[in-house]
């Protein structure tokens, strides 16, 4: 783990499920965008993340359409439905696609805590071969990195959001919500979130 501006990529690969997007994820694709001179965050919305059970989150399309409209006010931000269809989504599959596509190189923006468990997902030797990966930190995460890895560390972001509060919050009309107005719009309009036991 050496200095900042180092990671070889130009584009980052942001997955998760984005259920829903919210104003910490964006703030992470933008300082690390701006810390290591990234031209592309590429806004990867799980289909079927393997973790996850799908019947819990809203559907994809929904997913996919907010992050479109909280990625629109910068030009860095692309959004990608390569995940799309049957079958988990693996971040390894992901990859090889883009690098078969020319998007390479590539690096992986993730959190720490799901960075600690990397040697549990698909293949993950693999992804740590073909990619970099960028580790957004906390205070009281730790993780290993796995031999061969190649990390760079984006800490300093205070930032405690998650989508599971979001959810939560909801309901509220304070306005204190840490969601962009069109994705608030969005959930209000097609009245997303409104079935599930909180």
């Amino acid at each position: 783990m050496t200095g900042h501006h180092t990671v070889e990529a130009v584009t980052a690969i942001f997955g998760g499920t984005f259920d829903p997007i919210h104003d910490a994820h964006l703030a992470v694709a933008r300082a690390a965008a701006d810390r290591f001179g990234l031209r592309r965050i590429l806004f990867v919305p799980a289909a079927n993340p393997p973790h996850k059970a799908a019947s819990a989150m809203a559907p994809f399309d929904d997913r996919v359409r907010m992050v479109e409209l909280a990625c629109a006010f910068d030009p860095r931000f692309e959004v990608s439905r390569i995940e799309e269809g049957p079958g988990p989504s693996y971040s390894i599959n992901t990859v090889e696609k883009l690098l078969e596509a020319g998007a390479g190189p590539l690096c992986f923006l993730i959190g720490a805590d799901a960075f600690a468990d990397i040697r549990l997902w698909h293949r993950w030797e693999d992804l740590v071969r073909l990619t970099e990966f960028i580790v957004v930190t906390r205070p009281e995460a730790s993780y290993a990195v796995p031999p061969g890895a190649r990390v760079q560390e984006l800490s300093g972001l205070d930032l405690k959001i998650s989508s599971s509060d979001v959810r939560d919050h909801l309901s509220e009309s304070d306005g204190s919500i840490p969601l962009p107005r069109e994705v608030l719009a969005y959930i209000r309009r097609h009245d997303l979130y409104q079935s599930r036991e909180i």
